[in-house]
């Protein structure tokens, strides 16, 4: 293959990742078992999994997340949770990371194929800018760098997280909702990931029983003035 035709594949490769790195949100991998019933006056409250969360602002804070969602699904919010038709009980955390070993366009090719390299993110939890760089992987799986001529091999920590929610029937304990939402990213900031995990694992509640889908939560569209 000539010099100028591997050239016009490398652009190609770098145009890809541009355009798909332009439509990035924030990918989750989404597993739900269910058996919600359709709502007709039915209540829940919000429990933390682990009690000593219960009460913490933090918990409060993503607790409220969650019933603002099942609000919208048209449920109510309980006094108590003996007035409760059912308990929602919500755990969440993130790991301490682990290094990964990836390349880059080196400095003399003028090309630059990185994924999300130099480019702001917006997210609707905050701005990423060049200097910290999307947080959020293009998909599930790692990013793919373009560039055959000149690479540069650098180290960056990937971190993973999850949001488990389950939901049972406060007269019985009869299970309803069984849910995990899972991510891998490059910060371990909880305040930015789980408001996103919660809404994947919202995205088309409850779901299908048994299935486990790929969602993406998009960036907030930036006002325009």
């Amino acid at each position: 293959m000539s010099f100028n035709k591997k050239l016009l594949l490398v652009a190609a490769s770098a145009a890809f990742l541009t355009l798909g790195g332009c439509a990035t949100g924030f990918p989750a991998q989404v597993s739900r078992f269910q058996a919600m019933p359709a709502p007709q006056g039915e209540s829940f409250v919000v429990q933390a999994a682990d009690p000593d969360k219960n009460g913490s602002l933090e918990f409060s804070q993503y607790a409220g997340l969650v019933r603002r969602n099942l609000l919208d699904q048209g449920y109510t919010e309980a006094a108590s949770p003996q007035a409760a038709t059912f308990v929602v009980e919500l755990d969440y955390g993130v790991d301490r990371g682990r290094e990964k070993i990836a390349t880059r366009p080196g400095v003399g090719t003028g090309f630059d194929y990185g994924y999300d390299w130099g480019r702001p993110y917006y997210s609707r939890f905050g701005y990423f800018g060049h200097r910290y760089r999307s947080p959020f992987y293009y998909g599930w799986h790692d990013p793919f760098w373009g560039d055959p001529f000149d690479r540069e091999v650098y180290s960056y920590t990937v971190y993973e997280s999850f949001l488990d929610m389950d939901i049972k029937r406060t007269a019985n304990n009869e299970p309803l909702f069984e849910g995990t939402a899972r991510a891998r990213s490059r910060t371990d900031e909880l305040q930015t990931l789980v408001p996103n995990l919660v809404e994947a694992m919202f995205t088309n509640f409850p779901g299908r029983s048994g299935e486990v889908v790929k969602i993406t939560v998009p960036p907030p569209q930036r006002n325009r003035e």
